[in-house]
């Protein structure tokens, strides 16, 4: 084996190890105990009232979040891709830019504008209408359901609208042509053609619903609505054997759940083509909206500022309040907060921790993914989609179930303990954000003919001088683009981060849910503002780099 093998092998070995083998032992220790194939902590653990209606809650919210997403991303995709909307790509930056905000971060936003006792916007319609009561409680499923939408549905508009902009419109054009109103063309023609990306786009949310932490953790414990997820980490923190058996059985339900749904989603895609990119122009006429175009308009302005104007004013309005008892006037308002919480060391020391191990994650993970990326492009060698494939569970697999599968696997019992480690957190995030990597060196891979790495092997170059003075240079900025896709997730990480931190890894995800639970709402929003700031800049940078091809 020449240099090229050996570092593709040893790639795909850390793959296994970290990704492989957990999962497997994690399915392994729910239904064999001391020895013996015992499904009972299935049995035990369903028996307990309270986990099944947790069950029931994962599947009942995430249905409805999906259900709730696709129809409220779909008409925007479609008015912001196909009709003469005014405005709409300042529209579509504004609706992806929910998707750059943490979950939690945004669920701490509407507890600010809707609790029912100090909510900013309840307080307003209260002080308006003369109400008695206040019209709103975010801490109800009603609550829980809005905020997992808000914050859920653009992996849903993401998936459809670049669908839309890639989608041959010869075949809506010929709607038109023999008569159909745009209404009939839409209803006949693309939405059937859209059925893969809406289906795709239902899936990515009805899988990050699931396996969400972070708002039901801020919503729905207070309102005593229980999900898997919330069980989990409820069973972890018992630190019991029968804890973590507990957690152990309900992870792999999750797990095998988010899979099946996969599976089911790729078969139904199976069973008809779909040919939507034809080698014709794909740039299609354009929908005059008529009467509706200022309507609608107005209608996705309000959405705008309710979906995503809103929750950041909120944060960045109690970030900078003196007295949260006192009214939001000039007087009430100072930076002394931000002040305070900068030069407090027990918020920056967290900071830096998820800055480092952000960075370490996204360098470790971009040069494997490098070469993952290299075998299933540049080679021929059979199977070698498969390492590619395994990159792509660990990130269709629930966070929560691979923070649970590596405490299990790497606590000591096969000589290596990793438990409240910064590798370990480094280890969870790889394996989660690792095919974000992939999937983007890959495609810029795809674009460069091997005659280019040939011609250098023939001149008498190694394999490693190739790649050093030919390929690395030509994918540099796809390289740098997977780079920070994976350190933008790994940075604010939550769910992962809450059952693998140790006394001295706590990130600024576990800190901030902490302050928000337990302590301090207002130093939380300051947090909170500088982790939106952060994400905001490397989302720049990302479109820079990769000159607008790539970003969030």
């Amino acid at each position: 084996m020449d240099t090229k093998w050996i570092i593709i092998f040893l790639s795909i070995s850390v793959l296994v190890i970290f990704t492989v083998v957990p999962m497997l032992y994690l399915i392994f220790r729910s239904c064999v105990v001391e020895g013996v194939v015992d499904f009972s902590t299935y049995r035990d653990v369903y028996r307990n009232s309270v986990n099944w209606t947790a069950f029931i809650n994962t599947f009942y919210i995430s249905i409805i979040v999906t259900f709730l997403s696709v129809v409220i991303s779909f008409p925007l995709a479609w008015l912001v891709g196909r009709t003469n909307l005014p405005g709409k790509y300042f529209f579509r930056t504004t609706f992806i830019t929910s998707y750059m905000i943490p979950p939690y971060v945004g669920a701490i936003a509407w507890t600010q504008l809707l609790s029912p006792n100090a909510g900013y916007l309840n307080e307003w319609l209260v002080h308006i209408f003369a109400l008695s009561t206040a019209p709103f409680n975010i801490y109800s499923m009603g609550g829980l359901i809005w905020c997992l939408t808000i914050f859920h549905s653009p992996f849903a508009f993401i998936t459809i609208s670049r669908a839309l902009e890639k989608m041959d419109p010869s075949l809506e054009e010929a709607s038109r042509i023999a008569g159909a109103s745009p209404l009939r063309t839409l209803w006949k023609v693309t939405l059937p053609l859209m059925f893969p990306s809406i289906l795709a786009g239902g899936v990515l949310v009805f899988i990050g619903v699931g396996s969400a932490f972070g708002i039901p953790a801020i919503i729905g414990m207070p309102g005593q609505i229980e999900v898997l997820t919330t069980r989990i980490v409820t069973y972890v923190y018992m630190g019991t054997g029968k804890g973590i058996r507990d957690a152990t059985a309900l992870a792999v339900s999750l797990m095998i759940s988010a899979n099946l749904i996969l599976y089911v989603s790729t078969m139904l895609l199976s069973r008809k083509d779909y040919v939507t990119i034809g080698g014709k122009s794909t740039r299609p006429v354009l929908v005059e909206l008529g009467f509706w175009k200022w309507p609608l308009t107005f209608l996705i302005s309000l959405y705008g500022l309710v979906a995503i104007i809103l929750p950041i004013g909120s944060i960045i309005v109690t970030s900078m309040i003196k007295s949260l008892s006192r009214p939001i006037t000039i007087d009430n308002l100072t930076i002394a907060n931000w002040l305070t919480a900068i030069g407090n060391q027990q918020y920056m020391d967290p900071l830096w921790n998820s800055f480092l191990a952000a960075s370490i994650t996204a360098t470790c993970a971009t040069g494997i993914a490098l070469f993952i990326a290299y075998l299933l492009v540049k080679t021929g060698v059979s199977g070698r989609s498969i390492p590619d494939g395994l990159a792509t569970l660990g990130g269709a697999t629930p966070s929560i179930v691979i923070a649970l599968a590596l405490i299990i696997t790497f606590s000591g019992e096969f000589g290596l303990n990793l438990y409240s480690t910064m590798t370990i957190l480094i280890v969870g995030y790889m394996v989660k954000y690792l095919t974000m990597a992939v999937r983007t060196i890959a495609a810029s891979l795809n674009q460069i003919h091997s005659s280019l790495e040939e011609a250098a092997l023939n001149s008498g170059a190694s394999w490693l001088q190739s790649l050093r003075d030919i390929m690395l240079p030509l994918i540099g900025p796809s390289i740098v683009a997977g780079w920070f896709l994976v350190f933008m997730p790994s940075f604010y990480e939550l769910t992962m981060s809450i059952i693998l931190y140790g006394s001295g890894t706590k990130t600024i995800g576990v800190l901030l849910y902490e302050l928000q639970t337990y302590a301090d709402p207002q130093d939380a929003s300051v947090l909170a503002v500088i982790i939106l700031v952060i994400i905001l800049v490397s989302n720049v940078i990302l479109r820079k780099v990769s000159k607008g091809a790539i970003g969030i």
